[in-house]
């Protein structure tokens, strides 16, 4: 394996440089707030172990507060101008690039992903800001020519409401913005509900965001770990909020489902996925490994479209292996702030165990690990061995659940029907990969594979640009692309009589 960090920060919170990012509190009604409960919960650095700050432990009281605020926000917010609201979004863009290595840094002590990933997501953030600015004055609607000739039929988009924009942990600031950004823009209020693991990203993001001329109204923040069922709750049951963004798990997202059902909200979902990366005996090798590592190690391997079951045609299956092997034993493994380190730990322990147990289920099965395989010893962080394990034997929890760490399990395939069988063989469909230099073959696979986001000879699958989302049980709704906005503008019409008066 490649070398071991002393598995010490070498920065902290004390290093950032604009203090006024720090907060440790939700907020609501325009003030920094403490739960109403009076209670707090820990936020823990994943490299170490150690506490890194204290947060509120919010619930449905300090949420229904929240909400309140943001439809009173709403009267306003709504009647302003695309074009103010643009400009409002590029200088908060403008601002966060500002403070891209204090955000880099306080994402790395949040999630554990190493500083150079975190300056990457900061970029990725902001280009939601610059795109849902512009997208924020082209909500157009139509002239519909009408079959009688005395009527006249236009449609106008509008924003529905207040937004419940629910986040997860591994991308905190990114995750703000593809939801936030876009509901914005076109006019509509928030209540984000960062995931407990990362509450000072969204604190951050919302100081800048009043410094860009936003108003504290537009923006509230709930923050919580334990109490994250009853807040949840709260925002899809509570009549005032007309629409929620979740990414996360398909377990939760059909919990919400149903707690918006009695209400009829609108919904995006972005759920779990377990993408299949397929790398056909026509591929250029390099191209492979290098698309295999961004797919599989971008914040170790915690991505909802992170290369989760890699299968390689027989012809060039232990070629692949065994160059992939020979990369990734170079990989230098500790806290994210330190220089040089690829790999980070895991953000919780709870992955961790998850993480162990795909490794244990696929030995006991036949699978044969050629590299990694255990934790990483000596540490009070939650750090895994990059593994790859062959021979994967079929049938494991690998096939149905995402791993969501730093383990590639390669599975062999013969023919192209076999591959793409294999591939949809599951009840999600967010991403997926396919390494070619058959151009035919490129466009037969991606439109044979039943996922929302397809990869072609790259590891990477977003873009501000790009309409991003699942099928299946991976969800529905699109993030990103001039799509993106759609999700939180309702489209009216509006019949004329123009036979008379």
């Amino acid at each position: 394996m490649g070398s071991l960090g002393s598995f010490q920060q070498t920065k902290s919170l004390s290093d950032i440089k604009n203090k006024k990012l720090l907060h440790y509190h939700g907020f609501i009604d325009g003030q920094w707030a403490d739960a109403a409960s009076g209670k707090t919960f820990d936020l823990i650095d994943p490299g170490t172990g150690e506490k890194l700050a204290t947060f509120p432990e919010m619930g449905a009281a300090d949420t229904a507060r929240a909400i309140e605020s943001a439809s009173k926000a709403f009267k306003t917010w709504k009647t302003t101008s695309g074009r103010e609201r643009g400009r409002m979004l590029r200088k908060w863009n403008d601002l966060c690039l500002e403070n891209t290595e204090d955000f880099a840094l306080i994402i790395t002590l949040e999630t554990g992903k190493p500083l150079y990933e975190a300056r990457a997501e900061v970029i990725y953030a902001c280009s939601f800001l610059e795109w849902f600015a512009g997208e924020a004055e082209r909500t157009y609607g139509e002239n519909i020519p009408t079959a009688n000739r005395n009527q006249r039929l236009v449609t106008m988009k509008q924003p529905i409401g207040v937004v419940g924009c629910l986040m997860p942990w591994n991308y905190p600031m990114a995750m703000i913005t593809r939801k936030a950004s876009a509901a914005i823009a076109a006019g509509c209020t928030t209540i984000w509900k960062p995931a407990g693991e990362t509450p000072l990203s969204a604190g951050a993001m919302a100081v800048l965001a009043l410094e860009a001329g936003i108003p504290p109204g537009v923006i509230q923040i709930i923050t919580s770990l334990t109490t994250v069922a009853e807040v949840g709750k709260e925002i899809c049951t509570n009549k005032l909020v007309k629409k929620v963004s979740f990414t996360g798990s398909t377990r939760v997202g059909r919990l919400l489902m149903e707690q918006c059902a009695p209400t009829v909200k609108k919904l995006s979902l972005e759920l779990g996925g377990n993408s299949p990366f397929i790398v056909f005996d026509d591929a250029d090798v390099d191209v492979a490994v290098e698309a295999a590592v961004m797919a599989k190690f971008r914040n170790t391997g915690q991505t909802c479209v992170a290369a989760n079951r890699i299968f390689v045609q027989a012809g060039i299956y232990d070629k692949f292996a065994t160059a992939l092997s020979n990369t990734i034993s170079t990989f230098k493994i500790g806290p994210g702030t330190q220089d040089g380190v690829f790999v980070g730990p895991l953000t919780h322990e709870n992955v961790l165990t998850k993480v162990l147990t795909h490794i244990e289920e696929a030995k006991s099965k036949g699978g044969k690990i050629i590299l990694g395989g255990s934790r990483v010893d000596g540490t009070k962080g939650y750090y895994v061995h990059p593994t790859i394990i062959t021979d994967m034997p079929r049938g494991t929890i690998t096939e149905r659940d995402e791993v969501f760490g730093p383990v590639i399990p390669l599975y062999k395939f013969h023919t192209e029907e076999e591959a793409i069988e294999l591939a949809n063989n599951v009840d999600v469909g967010l991403g997926a990969f396919v390494i070619t230099s058959s151009m035919p073959r490129q466009w037969r696979v991606t439109e044979a594979l039943e996922v929302g986001v397809v990869g072609v000879n790259i590891g990477l699958l977003s873009a501000a640009e790009n309409p991003f989302g699942g099928v299946k049980q991976s969800g529905f709704g699109r993030e990103g692309g001039r799509q993106g906005i759609d999700e939180y503008l309702i489209l009216k019409s509006m019949f004329l009589n123009v036979a008379t008066g």
